[in-house]
């Protein structure tokens, strides 16, 4: 069927600079666009700014975490298996996406407890 895919699209707008900027990093990497901002996006340092909203978020993802991890639990108590190999895997891949990106968030803000006065790689934080 055309005009469909397989994926979701990620975008956001940028200004004309911001994206001259990206544009030279793109070529120099030699890297096609789409990996670029894949492997951007998942290794790259990140400044933390704290909010209370932030907080909220991630105690309510792990919430997520705790009530999937219980039920998983309970199951392996339990003589019957409810969940299939797929619901496992499901489950194993959301808390490990999140239990990186709460140690890459947590990595971006460590300069807050090692005596640093502004994180380090950056000009704001």
């Amino acid at each position: 069927m055309s005009g469909t895919h397989k994926y979701p699209t990620i975008s956001f707008r940028i200004s004309p600079r911001e994206r001259e900027e990206i544009e030279a990093k793109i070529i120099a990497s030699g890297l096609s666009k789409k990996d670029y901002f894949v492997r951007s996006c998942i290794y790259n340092h990140v400044c933390v700014v704290g909010k209370k909203e932030l907080i909220v978020q991630l105690v309510e993802e792990l919430k997520v975490m705790q009530t999937n991890i219980k039920e998983l639990t309970e199951q392996f108590e339990q003589t019957e298996f409810i969940l299939t190999v797929e619901g496992i895997e499901d489950m194993r891949n959301d808390c490990l996406d999140m239990l990186k990106a709460i140690l890459w968030m947590l990595d971006g803000a460590k300069y807050l407890w090692q005596n640093e006065e502004k994180s380090p790689n950056s000009g704001n934080c």
